[in-house]
């Protein structure tokens, strides 16, 4: 312990401190035991955070990947989550191998925004149930057309209301606890805020529904070959989704790490590689999928970690809390952990860049929406699916940039000049400036300034021009008084 810096080991007590309720909300949100959110935790601490990669960010289990888990543990049962976790852990290290941890940088923040923007939707309506203690409907929609109604159940009910309670304070709490004095604020929000409501539920009797404890080694449930065989090919879905959108939100993390410190830069392909790793144990183990957490990770920076061994203790204090202090858990307020993710959801959502982003990239600012509202309206997979689309064919649309000069010097024939990219997407705004041409003079059309020229567009102009030039010549044939 003494090779270990003292700046390292007070920054893991920090970061283990933020990681403890927010693995914990995060199961229990997920719909699996809360354990298995501390498994997760403790795996990203002592697997992945030993790996080659990122020195500095922390990984565990992560509120964008609770609505993700909850379907798939919905449409599959439990003991096929840890099978899924697995084969995309197995697809990473195998895309960090490809050396293609690079690619991920490369989806547009847009889309990454719009799916985290919309996994907020989702978390914010989703645990405001939770946090009543009543059920939630199943979809994203429904999930959100049915606040009314638990609003007006919360009116007409006064049972209801102690959890409401418990849960609008805990959520109350985090906030205002950020605005006290830096000395002040010696333990994380989120902890302060659970305890807060765990105390206030113990002293007062509420009669709230608390966290279910099973012990560390009864929740973990390795999947068998049984479990492999009730699979469909429908879940290969659910485990591209995981692996990308654990990917992109680990790298993304990585990139905002570099630039919170002055040390040693990412390592993206072995970053994903030792995110495989972690969710290959982490699968084997039957727990969460794990990602890096931009939250944990830049509380790590701040609280001056210099190395991953941090990253490494912070996984040794929640191995140490699952195994001696499991009973604590039982205490926790259910609706006081819907309390944080409904926070935690707030943070997701793009309040204050949506506007800059409107104003400044119009077309970005609508990929951003539209991920978001797809992932509400339909599902994880296909939202981002849609988003990765709409920014392809926005991306197409910009190279496809043309200008189309004419020199008319009143006789003769016309010159047009063509320059920039075109593509089949500007063909059609391309022939109607053309048309607007004199029908009864020659064109001679340049295609030397073009950057990029596709076969449909090259054909298409040349068909047009020589049939407009036919048909020009018939015109002064016919009637000569036209020259």
């Amino acid at each position: 312990m003494n090779a270990i810096p003292r700046h390292d080991i007070a920054a893991s007590l920090v970061v283990f401190l933020v990681a403890l309720p927010l693995c914990v909300g995060v199961a229990v949100a997920s719909g699996v035991p809360a354990e298995l959110g501390l498994v997760t935790g403790i795996v990203g601490g002592l697997v992945t955070g030993l790996l080659p990669g990122s020195s500095l960010q922390v990984s565990g289990p992560a509120a964008g990947l609770t609505v993700l888990v909850y379907e798939a543990v919905k449409t599959y049962g439990l003991p096929a989550l840890g099978a899924i976790v697995l084969a995309a852990g197995l697809l990473q290290v195998l895309l960090g191998a490809l050396r293609c941890g690079s690619w991920f940088r490369g989806i547009s923040t847009a889309v990454v925004e719009g799916m985290l923007a919309g996994i907020g939707l989702v978390i914010i309506a989703g645990q405001l149930y939770a946090m009543a203690g009543v059920a939630a409907p199943a979809s994203g929609i429904g999930k959100i057309a049915g606040l009314p109604g638990l609003a007006g159940d919360l009116a007409a009910s006064a049972t209801l209301w102690p959890s409401f309670a418990i849960g609008a304070g805990t959520m109350a709490l985090m906030p205002l606890w950020q605005r006290l004095p830096a000395r002040a604020r010696v333990a994380p929000g989120a902890l302060v805020a659970v305890s807060s409501a765990t105390a206030v539920t113990w002293l007062l009797g509420l009669d709230v529904k608390t966290v279910e404890v099973r012990g560390l080694i009864d929740s973990i449930q390795p999947p068998g070959t049984d479990v492999l065989a009730t699979l469909g090919p429908g879940v290969i879905g659910t485990v591209l989704a995981f692996t990308l959108i654990a990917s992109a939100e680990s790298l993304f993390s990585a990139a905002a790490v570099d630039r919170m410190h002055d040390g040693p830069r990412t390592d993206y392909d072995r970053e994903l590689i030792a995110q495989g790793a972690g969710n290959i144990v982490c699968g084997t183990l039957g727990a969460l999928p794990m990602t890096a957490v931009i939250v944990r990770s830049a509380t790590n920076v701040q609280a001056g970690a210099r190395t991953k061994a941090s990253r490494v203790l912070h996984g040794v204090w929640l191995l140490l809390f699952a195994a001696l202090l499991p009973a604590v858990l039982a205490l926790i307020p259910l609706a006081a952990l819907a309390g944080v993710l409904v926070y935690a959801g707030v943070k997701l959502l793009p309040v204050e860049q949506f506007p800059v982003l409107w104003r400044a990239h119009r077309g970005e600012a609508v990929i951003l929406a539209a991920t978001a509202v797809a992932i509400v309206a339909i599902s994880m997979f296909e939202g981002v699916l849609i988003g990765v689309l709409l920014s392809v064919v926005k991306a197409a649309w910009q190279t496809s940039h043309i200008k189309l000069e004419v020199v008319d010097e009143g006789s003769g024939p016309v010159h047009a000049h063509l320059s920039g990219n075109a593509t089949f997407l500007r063909l059609p705004k391309i022939l109607d400036d053309l048309e607007a041409l004199p029908k009864n003079r020659p064109i001679e059309l340049d295609l030397t300034g073009l950057h990029h020229l596709d076969h449909t567009c090259r054909t298409a102009l040349t068909t047009w021009t020589e049939q407009h030039n036919a048909e020009s010549t018939e015109q002064v044939r016919m009637s000569p008084s036209l020259t």
